[in-house]
């Protein structure tokens, strides 16, 4: 199941499937005239949360080009090539540690894996795509890590939160609490308010950006889980872990 030739077919598979979904449910817009009020702000960062990450490209127009961030396990392997046969392109990251210091502007940041990642990212924004990309770390569910926010801070591009779901699905009793959505149901995509990032935000305003991000992606999909009369398997609890409870997972 390892081998490229699987690998090419189990990635056809699901795309097809991911077609078969999107063709087959009623999916709602909200607000109805968002793309009109983010198009001329493209290109965007697209924030979505683990585990809500497999429909995410139902939200995109035909006429956007995007990538989206993808590790260099095997696993990636497969859904870059899913994501290949949907229209998006796959920015591979590497696992390995890398302590170089990555500079654009007045922003300096040291990355520690991932800075190839990053500069591919940078990269694809500055040539018109709209980048898609986890606001959460792995382990650390629905709490917004700093990743995205600095991407947003060296590209001067903002963060819009992502929400795409369906009626009908599977939940997974994951770490994310993943889903992927069942054919001939209704679903909802909900896209938030753009988030920008200010070029010397540290610290505090750093920290706020990232709260938002944290916030807007809640927020989008509280409503879409309403939008369909159902319930978010993925939502936080009273009790469970906050952003500043897990600050030192993420560091």
């Amino acid at each position: 199941m390892r081998s490229r030739p699987a690998q090419e077919a189990l990635g056809f598979l699901f795309a097809a499937y991911l077609r078969l979904v999107r063709r087959t449910n009623r999916f709602v817009l909200d607000p109805p005239d968002i793309y009109d009020r983010v198009g001329p702000q493209m290109p965007v960062i697209a924030a979505m949360w683990h585990g809500q990450h497999f429909m995410i490209s139902f939200g995109k127009r035909p006429q956007d080009r995007a990538a989206a961030l993808v590790s260099r396990s095997a696993d990636g392997e497969f859904n870059a090539i899913a994501l290949r046969h949907l229209g998006v392109r796959a920015v591979r990251g590497s696992g390995a540690r890398d302590d170089r210091i990555i500079r654009k502007g007045s922003a300096r940041v040291r990355e520690k894996g991932g800075a190839a990642a990053l500069r591919g990212l940078l990269q694809a924004l500055a040539q018109g795509e709209m980048v898609v990309m986890t606001a959460d770390v792995p382990k650390v569910s629905r709490v917004c890590g700093p990743g995205i926010v600095m991407l947003a801070r060296m590209s001067g591009r903002p963060i819009v939160p992502v929400a795409v779901v369906a009626s009908r699905r599977i939940d997974f009793r994951s770490w994310d609490r993943a889903s992927i959505g069942l054919p001939f149901g209704r679903g909802a995509i909900v896209i938030g308010e753009p988030i920008h990032v200010a070029a010397d935000a540290e610290g505090t305003a750093f920290e706020s950006a990232r709260q938002a991000v944290e916030n807007g992606l809640d927020a989008v999909h509280a409503r879409a889980y309403a939008l369909i009369g159902s319930r978010d398997p993925g939502a936080r609890k009273n009790g469970e872990k906050t952003a500043a409870g897990a600050a030192q997972e993420i560091a």
